[in-house]
């Protein structure tokens, strides 16, 4: 089954920086794609997760901690429409954060940061290992994945919902990358 592998806090800031595509060209019999500079990659050849992330993490000076999905639940999640007429406007971005497994016990939803009518983060719902959320501009300049590991208490890494769309696109479901 083809996989889609997330990296958590690389290339940010200095931190754990490496070339994905590099890596890409490097891991290139497992028909991996690299999908921007956030390390978000799509790994079309059926290959076992524990396989990938010895493959992935024997060519890195650093272990970086990833979420790996099955690219058919990154797929599913997209074709439900988990935002359609969620953005309140066009300043309103559509996040999705990946955790390193499904929640135990849900959390109490919508969930806004900072509390009240002034959010500038609302997670707006928990699918599996994908947690949804809204950021809208304001003062405090809070971000998606602060708001989930903070609240969920569970490391996350988080990307736009344009990417997620992007993964499905590459996987060759490009009717669902159009929504």
């Amino acid at each position: 089954m083809a996989s889609v592998v997330f990296f958590r806090a690389v290339n940010v800031g200095g931190h754990q920086k490496f070339q994905p595509s590099v890596l890409a060209r490097q891991l290139a019999d497992f028909d991996i794609v690299n999908v921007g500079a956030a390390g978000t990659f799509v790994v079309r050849e059926n290959v076992a997760q524990a396989r990938l992330r010895e493959e992935i993490l024997r060519r890195l000076q650093f272990k970086p901690e990833l979420m790996i999905c099955s690219a058919g639940d990154v797929c599913a999640l997209v074709r439900c429409g988990p935002f359609q007429g969620k953005a309140v406007d066009a300043r309103v971005g559509q996040f999705v954060s990946v955790l390193q497994k499904a929640l135990r016990v849900l959390p109490r939803l919508p969930l806004d940061q900072p509390a009240g009518g002034k959010w500038e983060v609302r997670i707006i719902d928990v699918v599996g290992k994908f947690v949804l959320s809204l950021r809208r501009p304001g003062r405090t300049g809070v971000y998606s994945n602060a708001v989930v590991e903070k609240h969920l208490g569970m490391p996350a890494t988080t990307r736009g919902w344009n990417t997620i769309k992007s993964v499905c696109a590459i996987l060759g479901e490009r009717d669902l990358a159009r929504g």
